[in-house]
């Protein structure tokens, strides 16, 4: 076949990774969702499990909003009025109403002149970057910023990148010195929530920096976030890192539908005429096809959850479940990273170990994410537990009670 070599280099390369550990290897199938009864969430039955139900602590939807009977009823009742697909990009088939409404959404919920709606968060980021970044822009990224932000910035043609130390605001006001005179235009883009450590940027501090130095730039000091996994679960009302540090609103605002939202896509939001730029110029706006007028139905629906009585209901649930979670596991004796966000990493600083447990909670019906070397540095191997607001008091005990007998097997 005309194929043939070019097969059995891919069978290799795919063939070294799982020699090396580092293949992510099959993915678990979800066969069914059994809903949420009295003291237990939600449970996952897999393909090749049987009847087995898995507590999962691997999700993103930290507002457990991705089953709520009003998400999903708005689903139903947009992808039956208006059908399961958008059929083609916006500027040739146009917008559904409910895309427009969505825009409108977000854009009051996080106090912005507009917002605009992409096929996912990653694409978001990308286009973003990619279209406001000139050959005068110098863009300056925190080290452990998501993979879309660091290859939105190597898609971009830039007069120069710098990467600053974790949270290092010294070396980002430093920066920003260094480059005065060389650039036009300074871009300091960071994640709102670390996803793998759940920490936070400092964004108050961050902001204050950028105006700091804003004026020996012709063209600003723009600060970008991606708040991905802050908005929904970060913020008295969920409003993300921007809410929880009291800082200034920042100047292009990137989140997601998939997360503590529940559904799918992901969005910015800025000043009218940003959006409006970004309408004109972001490639993965213009030639994708945006999410589904149900997904757009099903997303306004979550944010307005999130923005009544009982999203700040199920807000402090997670709050309190997230607490209870962090001081059980220091309690056992499992190192972690305090935060406030439902991100708790289990820092087992072992490839071996962290295999090893991730393979027992998975067999006592519990998933996670075990994160090793060379995905992490040697020495920061550790677990991703994620938890959710549809979890109940009693699944955060029956898995702190699988880590307690863990733990005294295993020390």
């Amino acid at each position: 076949m005309p194929s043939d070599r070019l097969t059995q280099i891919f069978e290799k390369e795919v063939a070294e990774l799982h020699e090396a550990g580092i293949a992510k290897g099959k993915e678990n199938i979800v066969a069914e969702v059994r809903q949420a009864e009295e003291n237990r969430g939600p449970r996952f039955l897999l393909e090749g499990e049987g009847e087995k139900e898995f507590i999962r602590l691997n999700s993103n939807s930290y507002l457990g909003l991705g089953l709520h009977p009003k998400v999903v009823g708005a689903e139903e009742s947009a992808s039956s009025k208006f059908g399961a697909g958008p059929g083609a990009v916006r500027f040739i088939s146009g917008s559904y109403s409910v895309h427009r409404e969505l825009e409108t959404e977000l854009a009051n919920f996080h106090n912005r002149q507009a917002s605009m709606i992409f096929s996912s968060a990653y694409a978001t980021i990308l286009s973003t970057i990619t279209s406001i970044v000139t050959t005068d822009t110098v863009v300056i990224s925190d080290e452990l910023n998501h993979n879309c932000i660091i290859n939105g910035t190597r898609m971009s043609s830039t007069c120069g990148k710098v990467i600053y130390p974790h949270l290092d605001m010294e070396t980002l006001a430093s920066s920003l010195k260094q480059w005065a005179g060389k650039a036009k235009r300074a871009l300091i883009v960071t994640d709102g929530v670390f996803s793998m450590r759940g920490d936070h940027a400092p964004l108050d501090h961050i902001m204050d920096i950028a105006r700091e130095h804003d004026h020996i730039y012709e063209e600003n000091a723009v600060v970008l976030v991606d708040d991905s996994h802050g908005v929904g679960a970060m913020g008295k009302t969920g409003r993300g890192v921007e809410e929880f540090t009291g800082s200034m609103p920042v100047d292009i605002l990137v989140g997601t539908l998939g997360k503590a939202f529940g559904v799918n896509g992901g969005y910015v939001t800025s000043s009218q005429a940003i959006v409006d730029f970004l309408r004109e110029k972001s490639p993965m706006y213009i030639y994708s096809n945006p999410i589904t007028a149900g997904e757009a139905s099903a997303a306004r629906k979550a944010v307005q959850v999130v923005n009544s009585t009982e999203g700040k209901s199920r807000l402090n649930n997670l709050r309190h479940l997230t607490k209870h979670f962090e001081d059980g596991v220091t309690a056992i004796g499992i190192e972690t990273i305090p935060g406030d966000h439902p991100v708790v990493p289990l820092m087992i600083r072992d490839t071996d170990q962290t295999r090893s447990l991730t393979e027992y909670l998975f067999q006592n019906g519990v998933l996670v994410t075990g994160l090793t070397y060379p995905v992490v540095p040697k020495g920061d191997e550790e677990i991703r537990v994620q938890i959710n607001a549809d979890l109940t008091m009693e699944d955060i005990d029956s898995v702190l009670e699988l880590l307690r007998v863990y733990q005294e097997r295993n020390n």
